[in-house]
């Protein structure tokens, strides 16, 4: 299927509740979609680094924090 949606007409509000409705969508037949494989793979790694002590956990306000200190 070829969709096209006129994005240089939409408003940024109009392609944020777009794509919130394609999430939630996607989400409702989420077991109809396959992981790629390297996804499990990066998960593994990273589940590694922090059982070596190589990563750190961070609540999500702490992060946002970090990210903005950081730019």
């Amino acid at each position: 299927m070829d969709l096209a949606l006129p994005l240089d007409k939409m408003t940024a509000s109009d392609k944020l509740r777009t794509m919130e409705a394609l999430w939630n969508d996607l989400c409702k037949h989420s077991d109809e979609l396959d992981s790629p494989a390297w996804h499990g793979e990066l998960l593994a790694n990273r589940d590694n680094r922090l059982l070596e002590g190589k990563e750190a956990v961070y609540d999500w306000a702490d992060a946002k924090e970090r990210i903005r200190r950081s730019i």
